[in-house]
C-alpha cells in the first residue's frame, strides 16, 4: 500500500483535509459481527489509502491491535499485519507535548483522557476530520470535525 503525502502538503479544509481514524473504525473492517458497519469501515479505509489522507497514532494502533485479538488469539498475524500497513500512516507517538495537548483538552471539552489524546494527535496531524463513532457527530474538538462513518460516507469528507 502506497505512503501518504506529507501533512503540511495538505490544506485544512476540502478535498487536501486529512482524517484521523479512531480505532473503532479500524476494527468494524475487521469484524464481522456488524456486516453494515464493516462494509462502511472498509468503504472509508479503502478511500483513505486511494487519497493518501488518513492518519493514526500508536494509541490507536495498540488500541486496534489488543481489541482484534482480545477474544481470537489466532488473528494475531493478521491484525500484526494491518498494523504494519498502517504504519504508512506515519502514526503520532504520545510525547510530552501531546501529553500536555491532550490534558488541555481533555480539561476544555471533558473527554476521557484517551479521547482527548486522540483529538490531540489528529491536530499534531494537521487533520480536519476525526473519523469515530465514540463522539458526538459534527462537534468540532479544537479545530477538528467528528465524522461518524456510519453516518456519512467517504466522499462528504474527501
Amino acid at each position: 500500500m502506497p505512503g501518504f503525502v506529507d501533512p503540511r502538503e495538505a490544506g485544512p479544509r476540502g478535498n487536501q483535509a486529512l482524517v484521523f481514524v479512531d480505532s473503532n473504525v479500524l476494527l468494524y473492517a475487521v469484524d464481522e459481527g456488524d456486516l453494515n458497519k464493516q462494509q462502511a469501515a472498509r468503504e472509508w479505509r479503502a478511500e483513505l489509502w486511494k487519497s493518501r489522507r488518513g492518519r493514526v497514532s500508536f494509541q490507536v494502533l495498540g488500541e486496534f491491535y489488543v481489541n482484534a485479538t482480545r477474544n481470537r488469539p489466532s488473528a494475531r498475524e493478521e491484525a500484526r499485519a494491518e498494523v504494519r500497513d498502517l504504519l504508512a500512516w506515519n502514526p503520532v507517538t504520545t510525547d510530552t507535548a501531546l501529553l500536555e495537548t491532550g490534558w488541555k483538552i481533555q480539561d476544555r471539552y471533558r473527554l476521557s483522557y484517551w479521547d482527548a489524546l486522540i483529538v490531540a494527535a489528529a491536530k499534531v496531524s494537521s487533520c480536519r476530520y476525526l473519523l469515530t463513532e465514540d463522539l458526538q457527530a459534527g462537534q468540532e474538538l479544537n479545530g477538528i470535525e467528528v465524522v461518524n462513518p456510519f453516518l456519512r460516507a467517504p466522499e462528504s469528507v474527501l
